[in-house]
């Protein structure tokens, strides 16, 4: 009888092990600061720019506005703490907005074409969970409208620079570690604007009044 129980406590010593390996390996723990670093990413959406409500929204009077598709880069540095997300970020965007007939003052400035658009800003945000982010942003913009004029033949022109603030709102998810996808709503208003000549020099700044509304959505990487 001892004999027996000896054999089977061996048997038990030696299965140990086997059962030990086969144990399934434990769960994940939860993403944590995914949204930790510097960041890099490309944007596309709906553009449109349109007179401010303002009395020097409208310089000679229309009132049309132009729509047309948003598409550039962004990079920034985020720091999590907790749920808190705190950023810095700046963009390079360029649109397909325009407006062309001739014989109106579109947007206040005659026939225009938007042109680049740089923005440096910062954003706050919290998670709602560990791989999905809310955040407003707020910060400086700088945008061209290239002004251009044809003969039938030639086109020539120069560009407006408008300085203004952005101000948006937003939601992030962490695709992985290291990839994110983003929605954003962008609020533009320029208060200030510059006519530069195609050969060199501008005029001094003066005060307009021109709204901006952009839907965006993003994709990047994070390193």
């Amino acid at each position: 009888m001892r004999y027996v129980s000896l054999a089977a406590l061996g048997a038990a010593l030696l299965a140990a092990p086997a059962y030990a390996q086969e144990a399934p390996p434990p769960a994940p723990a939860a993403p944590d600061r995914v949204f930790d670093g510097p960041r890099i990413g490309a944007v596309l959406g709906y553009d449109r720019l349109q007179p401010g409500s303002g009395e020097r929204s409208d310089i000679a009077g229309d009132n049309d506005g132009a729509d047309g598709l948003l598409y550039g880069g962004e990079i920034g540095y985020d720091v999590q703490r907790g749920r808190l997300v705190f950023g810095v970020e700046a963009e390079l965007t360029g649109s397909t907005s325009k407006v062309g007939n001739p014989a109106r003052a579109n947007l206040g400035f005659g026939r225009v074409k938007a042109g680049r658009d740089i923005y440096g800003g910062v954003r706050i945000g919290t998670t709602l969970s560990p791989t999905t982010l809310v955040y407003a942003k707020a910060g400086y913009t700088n945008a061209r409208l290239d002004l251009t004029a044809s003969d039938g033949t030639t086109e020539t022109g120069g560009h407006f620079n408008l300085d203004g603030y952005r101000v948006g709102i937003g939601a992030e998810k962490a695709l992985s570690p290291r990839t994110y996808a983003k929605i954003e709503y962008r609020y533009s208003n320029y208060g200030d604007a510059r006519f530069e000549y195609p050969a060199g020099g501008n005029t001094n700044n003066f005060a307009i009044d021109t709204d901006r509304h952009q839907v965006a959505v993003g994709v990047g990487f994070r390193f």
